[in-house]
């Protein structure tokens, strides 16, 4: 199983993300988006899952600091701002092949192992 997340360190639903696979010894590569911002096709994958709108945390502190509240941009103005201002984004974005999840979403990462632990017992052993 190969998963990527996309966070920040002082995160705390990312770190959550990094214990929940560490847990289960998953290996995973992290993208610390305070060092290196999630390029525009990666966020397309989560844009066309889920929509830019649940991207964008509309909760969070960088939102409110850019005066984001009363602007009313749309969700696609605002997700083309994200990738100069990843803060803008909800995280952990969390992605393992064709599957995404954005924010903290156990049950679907869950989901994930489950389905990858019943391919690995289907497919045919070679000997």
């Amino acid at each position: 199983m190969n998963v990527q997340v996309f966070g920040f360190n002082d995160c705390q639903d990312t770190r959550k993300a990094l214990r929940f696979f560490a847990e289960r010894r998953i290996a995973v590569h992290y993208v610390d988006m305070q060092e290196r911002p999630a390029a525009r096709g990666e966020l397309r994958r989560f844009a066309d899952k889920f929509g830019a709108a649940a991207l964008i945390d509309r909760e969070g502190p960088r939102f409110r600091a850019l005066g984001l509240r009363v602007a009313g941009d749309s969700p696609e103005r605002l997700l083309e701002r994200a990738l100069a201002e990843p803060r803008l984004l909800r995280t952990p974005l969390v992605r393992s092949g064709p599957r995404v999840a954005i924010g903290l979403a156990p049950g679907a990462w869950q989901a994930w192992v489950d389905a990858e632990k019943g391919a690995e017992r289907a497919a045919p052993t070679k000997r």
